[in-house]
């Protein structure tokens, strides 16, 4: 029963998330749009901070602007100020409603006027955000395409990233995604989900952090963002909610690296000290 029980455990959190294999590079076109607003209730006008030397949303925007398979970056803003910031650093920007209820919504504006088939979807606080985590999301596309008999096209794709701590998986301000075994997202929560296994220890345990960076079919995401809030996405406040509950297709890529979204002074500070330690690394290697 123990051998069973340790089985079932292993099978229910398994290592086989999309990103394990190699995918090839997408065919479609794609684009990414970084949301990015003046207003955050745990950190006001984090997205201008700027004790690198850089604003946030400039670091943002350095990761992805020279991303293979991306052909165009937009920054989708209500705000005069940072409409004049990205200005500053080269980026191409747009001015979005201020009426919009999420940043999902001021992208799917922005991609209203661009012709790329694929929209990816960062954060404007996720300065570490990947070259191969944006490619393992387009990657995701093309190889649901490619499977005979799959569930269902994939027109939306995220990431998750495995942790065994016991304290991330029992904080609610960290959603926790549950997988299939053929990478499709079952459910998402802020409770600790699934429940953790008899066999695993107090002091570790196996669950999947949902990292919040989305690509979505440009035809999906108009459609999406057209969608009334469901109840389940109200109750947990999480809109990818949204789409399982209308039947659609989410697939879940394994994240790689380092993974830090800046919501409050006490991460951005830690940021700017990694940042510090990152330039004097480079500077030590280059020599005098």
């Amino acid at each position: 029963m123990t051998v069973l029980l340790s089985l079932l455990c292993a099978l229910a959190f398994h290592s086989l998330l999309p990103g394990n294999c190699s995918v090839s590079a997408p065919e479609r076109t794609a684009a990414v749009v970084i949301p990015a607003r003046l207003g955050s209730r745990r950190f006001p006008r984090k997205i201008l901070a700027r004790e690198t030397g850089k604003y946030l949303i400039q670091h943002v925007w350095e990761r992805v602007v020279d991303c293979p398979g991306i052909s165009n970056v937009v920054i989708a803003t209500d705000s005069e100020e940072i409409l004049e910031a990205c200005a500053g650093f080269g980026a191409q920007a747009r001015m979005t409603s201020v009426e919009h209820r999420s940043g999902t919504d001021r992208v799917a504006e922005v991609a209203e006027n661009l012709s790329e088939e694929l929209i990816v979807n960062v954060q404007g606080d996720e300065p570490y955000i990947s070259h191969t985590d944006i490619g393992t999301l387009l990657g995701l596309f093309e190889a649901s395409a490619a499977e005979p008999g799959a569930a269902g096209a994939t027109v939306m794709a995220t990431l998750a990233a495995e942790r065994t701590d016991p304290e991330g998986f029992n904080d609610p301000n960290i959603v926790k995604a549950v997988v299939s075994v053929d990478g499709r997202a079952l459910y998402f929560s802020r409770s600790a989900v699934p429940q953790a296994c008899a066999e695993e220890s107090g002091d570790e345990v196996e669950w999947l952090q949902h990292i919040g960076v989305y690509a979505y079919t440009r035809e999906f995401l108009l459609r999406f963002a057209a969608l009334e809030p469901t109840a389940l996405e109200r109750r947990e406040r999480l809109e990818q909610l949204r789409a399982l509950d209308h039947g659609y297709t989410i697939r879940i890529g394994k994240a790689r690296g380092q993974h830090l979204g800046i919501d409050t002074e006490e991460e951005y500070t830690r940021f700017v000290e990694e940042e510090k330690g990152r330039r004097e690394d480079v500077s030590v290697s280059r020599g005098p």
